[in-house]
């Protein structure tokens, strides 16, 4: 009797904890999906490599990139692109960081390693491949993908990412020669000269039909039909769709990994020292990006008075474009890395090409799943910020006048642009932008 009264409460709790794995695993779709992809990249390499069956290099690298950005053009309107072009701070801050401090980052632990390994126990292949990695610009999808899932400014970093791959192909390929160890086991990449004729010609064919069409198409149809664009990607959930995409490219970079042996070929400590310093790398970068974004309070005050007006050039950001900088700035892109790469070293062998091209691969994959994390991690941020910015605007500002700590009316002798100021001089107002403030 006791097993039978007790059957409807097993039968709760059994019910109960398949409801919470089945929640789990959506939430986690995405790094579940990332494991499959590997596992089929492992034993199918053929199926998705760059010119394998399903040739991946337009299946996944337009086709899948290209409805990405369709879907970017959809959500995000025009007025917020035009914003973004003009913001200098933005361009500088995440462009500084992709071009000049990570290499300058990078370069210092190559020639730590080099000076701490003489035995060379760290293939001096993924060293030039690392110097190749810092020099490339950020990714053009996941970058969107993530920055949008967590609550962050897509528009911002839909700018960054058109600007960063019209400005790569320039500057990688003499950067990374520039920065290249002098030793003489360096030679080998010094010397390498290939041409990138066909290399630019791709590139610009790709970010034009994969990015820039596909962005001004979804803008046409949103200025077109405003009210159905909206009601279809808010019932649909279409932006899941470009989550499921970089699923694709992961597949397909791992399946060329995989089919150039790249990685069978490297011993097992270069692939440990890879694997956790591209996780160590990723997380570091971000946290210098969210301090470059949002200041400490004795920096972000610093102001200048040029002609009689005030300048707050380390002002902190907004939670969004913060989101959108720690995004954009870690990032760094396949799509472009690869086949520059190969166009760089193109008398190589195919053999030292692979190995190169080993931290570009880990990398950009390695970035995606610790993004997903960050995602997280970002939303929570955000949430928190939006509460303190709420609170303190109710107690310290109310447009008209403002209030005491113990609540008591007091005038307000300044405009509400300088309110704002003060609240972020506090670091309570989610870095409120001044001109915003004065434009309410």
């Amino acid at each position: 009797m006791s097993i039978s009264n007790n059957d409807p409460t097993s039968r709760r709790g059994i019910t109960q904890t398949l409801k919470t794995i089945a929640l789990f695993i959506l939430h986690q779709w995405l790094l579940i999906g990332i494991g499959v992809a590997c596992v089929l990249a492992y034993y199918f390499p053929n199926v998705a490599k760059s010119g394998g069956i399903i040739r991946s290099e337009y299946s996944i690298l337009y086709g899948a990139m290209a409805l990405i950005f369709l879907i970017s053009g959809l959500s995000v309107p025009r007025e917020k692109l035009i914003i973004h072009l003009l913001n200098w701070r933005l361009h500088v801050l995440v462009q500084g960081l992709s071009f000049l401090v990570i290499p300058a980052f990078i370069l210092a632990i190559v020639h730590i390693i080099l000076a701490g390994d003489p035995d060379e126990h760290i293939d001096r292949a993924l060293l030039a491949g690392y110097i190749f990695l810092a020099c490339i610009p950020t990714t053009i999808a996941s970058n969107v993908v993530m920055t949008r899932s967590a609550g962050g400014d897509d528009a911002a970093a839909l700018v960054e990412v058109i600007i960063a791959n019209f400005l790569g192909p320039f500057i990688t390929a003499g950067w990374t020669v520039t920065l290249l160890p002098k030793s003489e086991e360096f030679d080998v990449w010094r010397t390498g000269d290939g041409d990138l004729s066909d290399m630019y010609r791709d590139v610009f064919k790709q970010l034009g039909l994969a990015v820039l069409l596909p962005l001004v198409v979804g803008q046409l149809i949103r200025w077109v039909w405003p009210d159905i664009v909206g009601k279809v990607l808010a019932k649909y959930r279409i932006a899941k769709i470009s989550t499921a995409c970089l699923i694709l490219l992961v597949w397909s970079t791992f399946s060329s990994c995989f089919a150039t042996g790249a990685l069978q070929t490297l011993s097992a400590s270069s692939i440990v020292f890879v694997v956790l310093f591209n996780i160590a790398l990723y997380m570091f970068l971000t946290a210098v990006c969210f301090y470059c974004s949002r200041p400490p309070r004795i920096i972000s005050g610093v102001s200048f008075t040029v002609k009689g007006k005030t300048f707050y050039p380390f002002q902190q950001m907004n939670p969004q474009e913060t989101i959108a900088v720690c995004f954009c700035g870690p990032a760094k892109s396949t799509a472009l890395g690869i086949p520059l790469l190969y166009a760089m070293w193109g008398p190589l062998s195919l053999y030292i090409k692979s190995k190169t091209s080993v931290p570009v691969l880990l990398y950009t994959t390695e970035q995606i799943c610790v993004a997903h994390f960050f995602v997280h991690m970002f939303k929570w941020w955000h949430r928190r910020v939006e509460r303190k910015s709420a609170s303190v605007s109710d107690v310290e500002c109310d447009g008209e006048g403002n209030a005491n700590e113990n609540g008591e009316k007091m005038d307000c002798p300044v405009s509400e642009a300088a309110c704002g100021k003060d609240l972020a001089d506090k670091g309570e107002g989610a870095g409120v932008n001044l001109s915003q403030e004065g434009n309410k």
